[in-house]
């Protein structure tokens, strides 16, 4: 088992692992971060963007990844491992199941399974009927520095570390969740081109100055703001599901601050990163929870 010293532990946890770990080498339950602890707006902000993201990850894409036929990438917190596919993975890297060079190795080591032949599965199971999830709750970084470091991590082991290391491997649906895993650099270019176009189109309405798009320009609009809302639907959604249907409006708001964290880290890895070289461990402060969730 995967996890860290400040993770709070579902009592079935072990259980779950117990009659799944016969049926799939690698084992994967939701993770669900906690609400601040810091008592500002901005850091109740912060934390929450982690909430939403979580949920869209775990509410929603590694469900699609996994029914794909893709690899199951391991979170590195709430997850457990067959023994006998860990001592193969280390057979094959000197011994070592985890690898020292890499910065998401938890992430890699979900890949290198499925590379092994290994069937990864994320688990999603109630603890009762109708209630919450077998999960596992931590807190995270509660300020826009600490998350744009983290998060700079993160893309630096996944999109650009993670292309050199792990490469393009597997059939259709593996190397299309690969590029959805990389995509943080692009998406950090697109976010940017399209807040700075926003802007202009905002000052020139308040400035009074007339703006004509072109018919096909206009029609491209509409359809992403189709895209957009349907993209905004199912975030409330699945938010809405682990948190409450309150939290799941606040989280069409939070997109934007989410977006500036994910702007500001993929530039913050893309300036550090040099290839060849042992990526620099940008620690994360650990946060200890104050009291227990109940489910």
């Amino acid at each position: 088992m995967l996890h860290d010293a400040e993770d709070v532990v579902h009592p079935l946890e072990l259980q779950l692992y117990d009659r799944m770990i016969e049926h799939f080498a690698l084992v994967q339950i939701p993770v669900l971060p906690l609400p601040a602890q810091g008592r500002g707006i901005a850091a109740r902000i912060v934390a929450a963007t982690y909430a939403d993201e979580f949920s869209e990850g775990h509410g929603r894409q590694l469900i699609v990844r996994e029914a794909l036929g893709a690899s199951v990438p391991s979170a590195g917190v709430g997850c457990a491992i067959a023994r006998d596919m860990l001592a193969c993975v280390a057979g094959h890297n000197g011994g070592n199941p985890f690898d020292e060079g890499s910065l998401t190795e938890d992430y890699e080591l979900g890949l290198r399974i499925a590379q092994h032949g290994g069937r990864g599965a994320f688990v999603s199971i109630p603890a009762r009927e109708g209630g919450a999830p077998v999960a596992v709750r931590a807190q995270f970084p509660e300020t826009f520095d600490a998350a744009c470091r983290q998060k700079a991590r993160w893309v630096t082991g996944i999109a650009l570390a993670g292309w050199d290391r792990l490469r393009w491997r597997g059939g259709l649906a593996e190397r299309w969740m690969r590029f959805r895993d990389r995509r943080a650099l692009l998406a950090a270019v697109v976010l940017s081109a399209g807040y700075a176009a926003a802007l202009l189109d905002f000052s020139c309405w308040l400035f009074g100055i007339g703006v004509r798009h072109a018919s096909p320009l206009a029609d491209l609009l509409r359809i992403n703001a189709a895209l957009l809302c349907w993209r905004l639907l199912s975030r409330i959604f699945v938010v809405g599901r682990f948190y409450g249907s309150a939290a799941g409006w606040w989280s069409v708001p939070r997109v934007i601050v989410s977006n500036l964290i994910a702007i500001v880290s993929a530039f913050r890895a893309l300036g550090q990163y040099r290839p060849g070289r042992v990526a620099h461990w940008d620690k994360t402060a650990h946060i200890f929870p104050e009291s227990l969730p109940c489910d």
